[in-house]
């Protein structure tokens, strides 16, 4: 597989497969709202346009970074939403960094959004795309984050390579500027246990893909077979 990494704003064309990662928060909390039951995930363009389809579908449930807001039931936050009965509902959710990330690949054949809780499956689903040309999309810190990057370079080793060292990624995570602010409440809207979440490697068994659905980035959970064919590592 040949993986390359980038920021967002290094996206020139919408690439064969995207892998977006989002480690502190989005996709984490992505995650977590599917665990918890919800059918899928719209990934919103901009706070407005959240409200806006909250507005046309109040049964639908509306999540946010930073502190809670009128009009939005949930915050970004894996520790918060862990409580929450989502079974069944659609949630919209718009973020600083991972929901960005994902709007800019739509046009990509295979866009699958990921972090730490979700490592395995993602690596699992791209083993049985060999030959492919995956690009990891870091969106925190204008690709420059660490825990993203860890991350994305976690799950291409995964990809690739029957075993790697996930406590030497997870330690950069742990130990990434992000981590940093949330555990000392620089950010808001923050449950004390989200770090801790955030770094839960393989929590869930399942990937996540997004695809367009009648102009909505829609994410949704994807089963991946335990056992891949080695062939296709």
């Amino acid at each position: 597989m040949d993986a390359r990494f980038v920021g967002i704003a290094e996206l020139a064309e919408a690439p064969s497969v995207a892998v977006v990662v989002d480690v502190m928060r989005a996709f984490t909390v992505a995650a977590w709202a599917f665990a918890q039951g919800a059918e899928k995930i719209v990934l919103s363009e901009s706070l407005d346009d959240a409200l806006a389809l909250k507005t046309r579908h109040p049964d639908w449930a509306a999540l946010k970074d930073g502190p809670p807001a009128a009009g939005f039931d949930m915050v970004n936050s894996p520790g918060m939403l862990r409580a929450a009965d989502l079974r069944g509902r659609t949630v919209v959710q718009k973020t600083t960094a991972g929901t960005v990330g994902a709007l800019a690949v739509k046009d990509a054949p295979l866009v699958l959004c990921a972090s730490f809780v979700v490592a395995e499956a993602t690596a699992r689903l791209l083993r049985t795309r060999k030959g492919d040309s995956v690009t990891f999309v870091v969106t925190g810190e204008d690709g420059q984050a660490e825990e993203d990057l860890a991350c994305a370079e976690y799950i291409a080793c995964r990809s690739t390579a029957a075993e790697a060292d996930a406590s030497v990624f997870l330690r950069r995570a742990a130990e990434s500027r992000a981590a940093a602010e949330l555990a000392e409440g620089v950010r808001q809207g923050v449950h004390p246990d989200d770090v801790a979440l955030c770094l839960e490697l393989d929590r869930f068994p399942f990937a996540m893909v997004a695809a367009l659905e009648d102009s909505l980035m829609v994410l949704r959970p994807h089963a991946v077979p335990a056992q891949v064919d080695d062939a296709a590592l």
